[in-house]
């Protein structure tokens, strides 16, 4: 469902229909905050099952969260060599940030993770973007103009984070249930209010 939804954002983008295409970036995270969630309860799987788990999770991530934002830039003004260069990166750190996962998963395998480090992320999720773009994209009427150098240091800022190597707690079912309320006042504001 969550690459669905970006698939249908991209064609959204390409026709013009960014804020469609920024809801469903948004409904995409909606949906990756279940996954494992509903993968940890199918107590039944085999050890294949849960490697491909991991792996279609992956890539389907990386069209959702490292693609799809990219495009949107891109179709939104960030087309410049520079803008590209920038959806470059952001795509690229998002590569390293889905192959370290995948590693670290692999590791558990032969080295359990200690209850402590379960707790933790490394570096920022990649679906923070999710959370970020809609964000970002409530200022594109106030900045006219220069709302492509904010698109810019958004993938910048956001690319960096993705593959610098820090630990962030992972949230628990109230804060995600915040951020969720959050990002739904931001759609709100999108499409009904323009409080900005």
């Amino acid at each position: 469902i969550s690459l669905f939804c970006s698939i249908a954002g991209m064609l959204f983008t390409v026709n013009g229909w960014y804020k469609m295409a920024v809801l469903c970036l948004a409904l995409s995270g909606l949906c990756d905050m279940f996954d494992g969630k509903i993968a940890r309860r199918k107590t039944d799987r085999t050890d294949d099952e849960k490697c491909f788990g991991i792996q279609i999770d992956s890539l389907c991530d990386m069209v959702c969260f490292g693609v799809t934002p990219a495009v949107i830039c891109y179709q939104m003004g960030l087309k410049s060599v520079a803008g590209i260069c920038c959806e470059i990166f952001f795509v690229l750190c998002g590569v390293i940030r889905l192959a370290y996962f995948n590693m670290l998963e692999e590791l558990k395998h032969s080295k359990p993770a200690s209850a402590d480090e379960k707790k933790y992320y490394h570096g920022l999720p990649i679906t923070s973007i999710t959370i970020i773009f809609p964000v970002v994209y409530m200022f594109h009427t106030l900045l006219d103009g220069h709302f492509t150098i904010l698109l810019a240091v958004m993938l910048l800022f956001v690319g960096f984070f993705y593959i610098l190597d820090f630990r962030l707690k992972k949230p628990g079912n109230a804060v995600v249930a915040a951020i969720m309320a959050f990002v739904a006042l931001v759609m709100l504001n999108i499409f009904f209010f323009h409080l900005f």
